[in-house]
This record gives structure tokens, C-alpha cells and sequence, in this order.
């Protein structure tokens, strides 16, 4: 048997060199529509109310080449990662709860990557809307004033409320709670709210009315179940008094004397007139309408009643005076008016003293028993008074040496009626009670007063309001608590508010509002994410822990860090608000490190603690582990490799020298399969070699090592038969990109002269989808370097060395 020459180890390199130059395509999405959820997310859509780790796509694309690919997703700078995505498999993950309200639509850039090449496209995935809103009023209440002439059916005030949600989610309609009981109706479309048909407002019976508005939805689902959503306000309507009632006369009936001894121009008797609408009154005149026979004036604006003559001149005993009270308005014009008489008695002279009779002969006391407000010029029934020569109460003589008179008692019991309501002393009362009160606790007092006697002014307490679930009031001292179920928590809530009612037995009631803080205590503890905290630090630059209190508000949420112990002692410095960790500034370099510690290991703990402001205060404590390094101009995955192994130097010349082995290894394959083609076929002679030129459409392909896979045969034709293991491997990716069978190996092209340097760290290539360009730095070089500006001498050079090295193996092998 002849002996093989080796063959130049060089040659190969250089061979495996080309092969790595020739061109590499860009690998793809596929593109399966807007109803697809296996391709490239185009048009792809998700509901807001999706639960977090739900599969939501399957990235899919293939690789010209056949070359297994790789998918990513990333998103700009500053927006949220709403997705994450399984490099091999294409799955996409929702990672991040979604709201449409806050954004409707999520950018994301997606790649495809064969190892060399990267295609980005930037996609927009819609979210859509589900029923999560509830509709929600500008305020929780309103006030409207509204004159009491207002007609029926005349439109006082429009609510509105706004829900963001689409579709029938998002429509609101409107209605009043209790509408069988108010004067009000609302328009359910637009929240018009109007006077019913057939009713009427009246100040001086009713001055506030209270309406609660309901916004609802038009319903729709969420997280797979219908439901309809609603929110409620307050209308406080203050009715506003207009002139509409006349005056009235006060102290009815009138009655006025005038003695023989008055003198002329002396006031005799006083009526006082009030206007009738109380809530903007206008100015009483007065004016005597008749029956003074000219002996009689008024003061028009005090309604002092004076004689013009002295009584003896007077022609009759008895006169009746018509008053008129005129109200006056700003401008000076009567709007209304009203009468009164004014019984005015002339007095004789008497020698005798009058006595007073009753039912059973003379009496001085009288007694008399009615209910308080006796309509206007009421007759005292059941009082029967006569006196001996006048219908006086008052009996007097004057034109005597000796002046008599007599006198009698009328007492006058009066009855009382439910004429009051109860009123608070005040309209709102404020409280405070801390958050970890127990159920059961005082709140506040409220308290209103009935000026009525007996059951009349007996007041009754209640409450309601949306927030009065948590509270509870004792129906007659007024005493609010909290339910005894109650628990308070301020970081939950910490404001509420409803409205407390005062009621007498017949159901007039009056109003306050009470407004309830509660007061955040300390009764949380700053708490790490984990126990044990593991750093990197770098020299020169701080790491940074972070705690975190559930309290609401300050102090108690406050944290403050300082270090507890740490090994070795006095190294590390913290940051007592930030809580950012660092090496005391003398230590600059791993050198001091190691120094202070003796060994290499540079892992130091240090306890660290984290305590609130809070009185009395609550503190956690967590180890961190830090691991203290130079930093490394080096980047990517090689650096890490060196980085790791900079305390293990075998490692890495052992990782090293495996690469050699196998670049050895392949070549040694590749010539082999080379030399037994060419010995099979008989082709390739010393004597007949022709090297032809390159077709200009030729396209170089990379040559692959999978087909190196030999079998025996019989047949010296098919002695070395090349097979493709991967003709029948699954597509891993599900996107039906099955690779096409490898072609049988042909004889290598001659090599380029050019020279190439080993690959440091190349960078992928990006391509954008945008212009539907690719670019590579790479594939430029390598174009450059086939340009036909080489050497002719140094491409014939090598043509003529690589014909030596093979006619050489092929003699040896004869």
C-alpha cells in the first residue's frame, strides 16, 4: 500500500475561510393574515381584560438557508414590556395587565434571527375594550337654585357622567332613586333633570330638596361575565323665594283707646305688617284706608296710629279704622297688599271703679285654654268677661279727684303643635378616628334640638349615604360608632362622608353632613423583595437595596437604611435615605480588596436595615451579598465566559483548545470526502485538469459539513454515498419551512486570494422591514474582496499550488 502524503494544513484554513465569505440570506416572517395567530402579529388584536400568562401567538418565519431560527420581542425605550416571547418556539406571553383607557394600542418590535443575520419589524397590536369603567359624574354632588315660580315641566339642571369603555359598555343612562317620591323627573339620555307634570316648588313650604342621580352602562363583559356598571350624585336643590304671597298683619285683632286726658298728636296704637315671602322680603307701607273721619293719621313707614284732636273733641266712642299694608318693591311700585281693622275705643270719665264679671258673679282672674297660631281674628271662645259699665279689660276713671280702675288676670293656656322641625347646631360635623380603632368605637355626637313639648320634640336619628356602611348611629342620643365589624384601614381608605337626619314623629326633618378621616398609624414594617440580596458591585460604583412600607402616609412610610454589621467590618458605606451601598472611598482597586480579606473570594455579607419614622417604629433587616469587581472594556457572551473565568485560567485554555480540535476535525473531514470523490470518479488527473471560468449568474453557496456522513456500498460507484441527516428532522418551529434535500457534494471552487482574519465579536445585522432592504458589513467585504482588482499573480499562484497538492494526492493514491 502507497503511503498518503498530508496535505497542507494551510490550504484548508483557507478553503474553510472562502466557504465562511460566501453569501448567507436573511431569514423571515411569515405572514398569515389578520386572523392568524402563527406568523408575524399583523393586525393582531387582544382584549384589555386578558389575565396575565395567557399564550397569545406564536411567532413563525423561516430561513432561506434552512438554518434554525431564533424570535425576540422588545419595545422602545420608556414604554412598558407588555410581552415576552420563547426564543425557540415563537410563543408569546402577555407579561403586563393592559388597559385599553390608558393605551389603546401597544408597539412592539419583533425579530427573526438565523445566528448571523436579524430581521426587526415593528408591529402594532390593538387592545380592545371590555366593560371595566363605571360611569363617573364631574362631581359626587351638585347645587342648583331654582325660583319657586319655576313652571312644571320646565328643565332645571342637565347631569352628566362619562364612561370611557366603547360600545354598549360605554353609553349611560340616567334616573332618580325614590322617583315615586320627589317633585322631579330626569330625562334617562341626555340627565336632564326637570319639575314633574303636575308639581310645583314652594319656599315657604319646602326650601331644599335632595335628588340622587344613577349613571348606569349599557353593560357588557369582563373577564368572560356580563355585567353593568353604575355610579351615583347628589342634587341639592335650594329653592329660591319670588314674590308671590302678600303680607300679613301680626297680632291680630287690634284694639287701641284713647282716654279723655290724651293730648293731640299722642300715639295711640301700633300694627306691624311682614312681608309674606321671608326669603327676600320687600318694604311694608301703611295707610289708612277709612272710618278715621279725619281724626285719625299713620305713620307710613313705622304704622304708628295718632289722634289729631283731643278726645273730648272726638264725635263718636267707637272707631274702626281700615289699615292697608302695601308691599313696595325696590323700584317704588305696590306688588301687593293687605287689610286690617284697628278697633279704636274712646274712654269716658267714671267716678266708679269698674268690676269685672264672670259666669258666677265678680272675678278678677280669667282662664282660657288654646292652641298656639289661632288663625287671624280668632274669638277667644269659652272667655266670658263683663264689666259694670264698659266691654273694657281695662277699666279707668280719670276726671275724678281719686283715680279708679280695676284690673283682671287673663291667663291663657296654650296648647302646643308640631309648628318646628329639628335642627342641628351645626351643618357638618368633622371627626377623626385612627385606622386601628375597633369595631364598636366613638366616632362623634351630633345633635339637634325640636323647640316643640312632648312627642313633637322628640328627635329621631339616622344616617345614609354611600359612606355610611362602615358606621352606625344610636337612634335618640345621637352618638355615631363604627360597625362592630368594622376594621379601618387607611392605606384602603382613609375619607368618608354621608349624611345624618334628624326626625321628629310626624317626619319633619332637617339635615348635616359628617366627614369622617381616618388616621394612618404605623402598623406596617419596610419590607425587602427577598431576604437575601445578591449584588454585583463594580469599584467605584454603588449598588442600591430598596424596602418598602405600606403605610400611607408620612412619617410612617418613610424609610431610612443604615448597615448593622458586615464582614469584614467598616468597608461598606449606605446611603441612609437612597440606600445605595458603596466601598469607602480609600478602597480603588481590587488589590485593597484583596488585601483586607486575605483571599481571593471577594464576596463580602453585609446586614442591612430598613426602619420607617414611624412612632413607634417598625425595622426589617435583609443580607446582601455582594460580589465586589474591576470593570472590563469587554462585552458580549465571551467576556462574560472570561470574566467568569478570570479565577480558573485551565478553563479557558481547555475551552480553547476543544475549538482547535474540532476546526482540525472538520477539515481533516472535508479534504477526505474531497480526495474519495475525486478517486471514485476519476476525473480530476494531473494531465487534464481544466480549470474553467465562473458563470457571471453563478451564486456561491456556504459548504455545509452535515452532508459528511459516509455509508458503505457494494458498488464502487456508490462507495461514498454523501446523506442530508436533517431530510428528515420535524420542523421545530411549526411554520412549514421544510428544507429542501442537500444536492450531492460537487468539486470545490478554487478559493479567492484573499486573506481573512478570524471573527471577534461580530455584530448581528438589523433589518428593517421598513425599506425591505438587507445590509451587511460582512457581505460587503467579501463582494470587495472577489472584485477582480486581486492580483492576477497571486490568483494564479495559488491556482498553480492547488493543482500540485492535488495531483500529488492522486498519485499517491495509484
Amino acid at each position: 500500500m502507497k503511503k498518503i502524503k498530508k496535505v497542507d494544513i494551510s490550504l484548508f484554513f483557507t478553503f474553510v475561510h472562502v466557504c465562511q465569505a460566501q453569501a448567507d440570506y436573511a431569514p423571515y416572517f411569515f405572514d398569515n393574515g389578520p386572523n392568524s395567530k402563527n406568523g408575524n402579529m399583523a393586525l393582531f388584536s387582544i382584549p384589555e381584560d386578558t389575565a396575565i400568562g395567557t399564550q397569545l401567538y406564536i411567532l413563525n418565519g423561516t430561513d432561506p438557508e434552512g438554518d434554525p431560527v431564533t424570535f425576540g420581542i422588545a419595545f422602545e425605550p420608556g414604554f412598558k414590556d407588555y410581552f415576552k416571547v420563547d426564543s425557540q418556539t415563537g410563543i408569546v406571553t402577555l407579561i403586563e395587565e393592559l388597559d385599553r383607557e390608558k393605551q389603546d394600542e401597544v408597539e412592539a418590535l419583533i425579530s427573526i434571527s438565523d445566528g448571523l443575520n436579524k430581521v426587526v419589524e415593528k408591529v402594532r397590536i390593538l387592545v380592545t375594550d371590555a366593560n371595566d369603567e363605571r360611569p363617573e359624574f364631574g362631581n359626587m354632588s351638585f347645587n342648583v337654585n331654582v325660583p319657586e315660580d319655576t313652571p312644571s315641566g320646565r328643565s332645571i339642571f342637565q347631569t352628566q357622567a362619562v364612561d370611557r369603555d366603547n360600545g354598549s359598555g360605554g353609553s349611560v343612562t340616567y334616573y332618580l332613586q325614590n322617583s315615586h317620591n320627589t317633585t322631579f323627573a330626569i330625562d334617562r339620555h341626555n340627565g336632564v333633570l326637570c319639575i314633574k307634570t303636575g308639581e310645583a316648588l314652594d319656599y315657604e313650604k319646602s326650601r331644599m330638596h335632595f335628588v340622587t342621580v344613577v349613571a348606569k352602562d349599557g353593560g357588557g363583559k369582563f373577564k368572560g361575565k356580563y355585567q353593568v356598571l353604575s355610579s351615583s350624585a347628589t342634587v341639592t336643590i335650594n329653592v329660591v323665594d319670588v314674590q308671590d304671597t302678600p303680607p300679613s298683619f301680626v297680632g291680630l285683632p287690634y284694639y287701641g283707646y284713647v282716654y279723655e286726658d290724651t293730648l293731640s298728636g299722642s300715639e295711640v296704637f301700633t300694627v306691624v305688617a311682614n312681608d309674606g315671602d321671608l326669603g327676600n322680603p320687600n318694604a311694608i307701607h301703611y295707610s289708612i284706608v277709612s272710618g278715621s273721619d279725619d281724626s285719625f293719621i299713620i305713620n307710613n313707614t313705622s304704622g304708628s296710629i295718632m289722634v289729631l284732636d283731643y278726645p273730648i273733641h272726638l264725635k263718636k266712642v267707637l272707631y274702626e279704622l281700615k289699615i292697608q299694608a302695601s308691599e313696595v318693591s325696590p323700584e317704588g311700585d305696590v306688588v301687593a297688599h293687605a287689610f286690617s281693622i284697628v278697633t279704636i275705643r274712646v274712654v269716658d270719665l267714671n267716678n266708679h271703679p269698674p268690676t269685672f264679671y264672670g259666669e258666677n258673679g265678680p272675678q278678677n282672674k280669667f282662664e282660657l285654654t288654646m292652641y298656639e297660631h289661632p288663625p287671624e281674628g280668632e274669638i277667644l271662645r269659652g272667655l266670658k268677661i263683663t264689666v259694670n259699665d264698659s266691654d273694657q279689660l281695662l277699666a279707668v276713671e280719670i276726671d275724678t279727684p281719686e283715680k279708679f280702675s280695676s284690673t283682671a288676670d287673663i291667663v291663657i293656656h296654650l296648647l302646643d303643635t308640631n309648628d318646628n322641625i329639628p335642627w342641628f347646631s351645626i351643618d357638618y360635623y368633622i371627626a377623626r378616628i385612627p385606622e386601628n380603632s375597633p369595631g364598636g368605637s366613638n366616632v362623634v355626637s351630633v345633635t339637634a334640638t325640636d323647640p316643640d313639648s312632648g312627642l313633637w320634640g322628640e328627635v329621631k336619628y339616622s344616617i345614609y349615604g354611600s359612606g355610611s356602611d362602615l358606621f352606625l348611629i344610636h337612634p335618640s342620643t345621637g352618638n355615631i360608632y363604627t360597625q362592630p365589624w368594622t376594621t379601618l384601614d387607611t392605606e384602603l381608605k382613609s375619607k368618608y362622608n354621608f349624611y345624618v337626619k334628624a326626625e321628629d314623629t310626624e317626619g319633619k326633618y332637617s339635615l348635616a353632613e359628617v366627614f369622617v378621616t381616618v388616621l394612618d398609624m404605623n402598623d406596617h414594617s419596610p419590607e425587602f423583595n427577598e431576604n437575601i440580596l445578591e449584588k454585583t458591585m463594580i469599584i467605584g460604583a454603588p449598588v442600591k437595596i430598596k424596602a418598602i412600607d405600606d403605610d400611607a402616609e408620612e412619617p410612617n412610610n418613610v424609610v431610612e437604611y443604615s448597615i448593622m454589621q458586615s464582614d469584614p467590618d467598616n468597608i461598606f458605606d449606605i446611603n441612609i435615605d437612597t440606600g445605595e451601598i458603596k466601598l469607602k472611598s480609600y478602597i480603588k482597586s481590587m488589590d485593597i480588596v484583596q488585601n483586607i480579606t486575605k483571599q481571593k473570594d471577594c464576596k463580602w455579607s453585609v446586614v442591612v436595615q430598613a426602619k420607617d419614622r414611624g412612632s413607634p417604629s417598625f425595622s426589617t433587616t435583609a443580607v446582601v451579598k455582594i460580589d465586589i469587581t474591576e470593570a472590563t472594556q469587554l462585552k458580549g457572551p465571551m467576556a462574560a465566559f472570561l470574566f467568569q473565568s478570570r479565577d480558573n485560567p485551565m478553563k479557558a485554555l481547555g475551552v480553547l483548545a476543544g475549538v482547535i480540535c474540532v476546526m482540525v476535525l472538520l477539515t481533516v473531514l472535508i479534504s477526505t470526502a474531497m480526495f474519495m470523490r475525486n478517486k471514485t470518479n476519476n476525473r480530476i488527473m494531473p494531465a487534464r485538469h481544466i480549470i474553467k471560468k465562473r458563470p457571471k449568474d453563478y451564486r456561491s453557496r456556504t459548504v455545509r459539513t452535515g452532508w459528511l456522513i459516509f455509508k458503505c456500498s457494494n458498488s464502487p460507484s456508490e462507495k461514498f454515498v454523501a446523506e442530508d441527516p436533517e431530510q428528515n428532522r420535524e420542523n421545530l418551529n411549526c411554520n412549514k419551512n421544510m428544507q429542501p434535500t442537500a444536492p450531492l457534494p460537487c468539486a470545490p471552487a478554487l478559493p479567492p486570494p484573499a486573506l481573512y482574519l478570524p471573527k471577534q465579536n461580530k455584530q448581528e445585522w438589523s433589518v428593517p422591514t421598513v425599506s425591505g432592504s438587507v445590509a451587511s458589513k460582512s457581505k460587503r467585504q467579501s463582494r470587495e474582496n472577489n472584485s477582480p482588482n486581486v492580483s492576477a499573480a497571486l490568483m494564479s499562484e495559488l491556482k498553480m499550488k492547488l493543482q500540485r497538492k492535488m495531483m500529488e494526492s492522486n498519485t499517491s493514491h495509484y
